[in-house]
């Protein structure tokens, strides 16, 4: 106290003919210091953590506290930014810029903040002016009813620490029932299922990223009415081609078809029909992704004795505003992953009847090239413990299309999920993923993409 007193008369001094209100201001200010200080302190710690709503609350009561703690404002902008609370971030860094216009950072961290708040505005004014729902043509015979996901890995036992709660017995509960029904699930596994071996991948205490789920993991899977599995990733063969061998067999085992490694191809019968999917990625470890005349090649192999031929990729560039579908190649980390929109197109010209990708860890639109769809990424849809979730990475569908009975595209629906805490899959009320593949679809494709209504149902336009 006697430190504030001190402090309170220097403001005296120092404020002529203010007088009493301006050090009493003053006075309130000197005694908040060591509050917000905490606060602060507080805040940031829980944002390191990714404990976002945490970091919220101890950063808004900072502000609260003192409004001129250009620090705290700072960081409260970047825990909602971590919520994809674009409007609160952009109101808490132009305080920043208020009262900081030359902080070093504000300029184009707030541009950016201000482009989400304006695509996000967009957003909903597109969704108030979308049909409420698309109608749908009668099921009728040789009528197929697909039903697909994107990345899914439930849990790693490297490094220690990344198993879900009951061991994932519960992990997909609030989902599956969307899974199951459909005539086939199509899921991408990323990374092997395997009790052993070791990976060359991590060097000790890097923080990188290597998977393997227990093998008993994969009863979860046929549980969720998973069919077809690609396990052509970048995560395939995180501890060798020993524990790439392991996953194929359990697999088998469970009677669950899956394609990625070349010269495996997913093969079924479903009512009568022969149904095959190939699983492509942008290494050689895969079929081939960038060769396009080899994928073609083989498109045309697979349809001489199939009735329908699925085509599955993993690329495209990775992160939460890799959103947009490029024209020509991306690169990520260096290398190649691929051009989206020249492979799709000539594996349709070959005779692929549906297009699913995945491998960007976001959602991105889809189009209607020659009666077939192309669904050009299907995001994150469950993987816990060890994928960055916040923003657009933690949104995820379940996307169900129809084909006809000579595979053209006839219609479907978009199912909106969301992953909670570490990485739980849920349905998600918000539908941010409806939202979100109408926008791209528009913007990127034109007069090709899907036009989706507001309870998710999509069509040719």
């Amino acid at each position: 106290m006697i430190r504030l007193q001190t402090f309170l008369q220097r403001a005296i001094r120092s404020t002529p003919g203010v007088g009493a209100i301006a050090a009493a201001a003053a006075f309130s200010l000197a005694a908040a210091a060591p509050a917000t200080d905490a606060l602060f302190r507080d805040g940031v710690a829980a944002l390191k953590d990714k404990r976002v709503d945490d970091a919220r609350r101890h950063l808004s009561a900072c502000t609260g506290l003192d409004p001129q703690r250009i620090d705290c404002h700072w960081e409260l902008g970047w825990a909602h930014y971590l919520a994809g609370d674009w409007a609160r971030v952009v109101e808490e860094w132009r305080t920043v810029k208020r009262l900081q216009p030359r902080h070093p950072e504000v300029d184009r961290h707030l541009a950016t903040a201000e482009a989400n708040l304006a695509a996000l505005q967009q957003l909903e004014q597109r969704r108030a002016q979308a049909p409420a729902s698309l109608p749908r043509s009668r099921p009728t015979a040789g009528r197929l009813r697909i039903r697909a996901v994107g990345d899914m890995m439930l849990g790693t036992s490297f490094p220690e620490g990344y198993l879900p709660p009951d061991d994932g017995a519960h992990l997909l509960d609030d989902v599956a029932p969307l899974l199951t029904d459909a005539d086939l699930t199509f899921a991408n596994l990323e990374g092997p299922l395997c009790d052993s071996g070791t990976s060359d991948k991590c060097s000790p205490g890097s923080n990188c990223y290597a998977f393997r789920s227990p093998t008993r993991y994969g009863e979860y899977y046929r549980q969720a009415g998973i069919d077809l599995l690609s396990t052509a990733n970048n995560h395939a063969e995180d501890f060798g081609i020993e524990c790439r061998l392991a996953t194929e067999a359990t697999l088998d085992r469970l009677g669950i078809a899956y394609s990625g490694r070349p010269g495996t191809i997913a093969s079924v019968v479903r009512d009568g029909r022969r149904v095959a999917m190939i699983g492509f990625h942008s290494s050689r470890s895969g079929h081939y992704l960038n060769d396009h005349a080899g994928a073609a090649a083989l498109v045309r192999q697979i349809k001489a004795n199939h009735d329908v031929v699925i085509v599955s990729f993993h690329g495209g560039a990775e992160g939460a505003q890799m959103l947009h579908v490029p024209t020509g190649s991306e690169t990520h980390l260096g290398e190649n992953r691929g051009d989206l929109r020249a492979f799709a197109r000539a594996v349709v010209d070959a005779g692929a009847d549906l297009v699913l990708g995945h491998g960007p860890h976001v959602l991105r639109g889809a189009e209607v090239y020659r009666d077939r769809l192309i669904l050009y990424s299907l995001g994150n849809f469950a993987t816990y413990g060890r994928f960055a979730l916040s923003g657009n990475l933690g949104i995820g569908a379940v996307v169900e299309v129809d084909l006809d009975e000579q595979g053209r595209f006839v219609g479907g629906k978009i199912f909106a999920t969301r992953q909670i805490g570490r990485g739980i899959p849920v349905r998600d009320p918000d539908g941010v993923a409806i939202e979100l593949m109408r926008r791209l679809s528009i913007e990127d494709f034109g007069e090709r993409g899907i036009v989706v209504a507001g309870d998710g149902s999509f069509g040719r336009r």
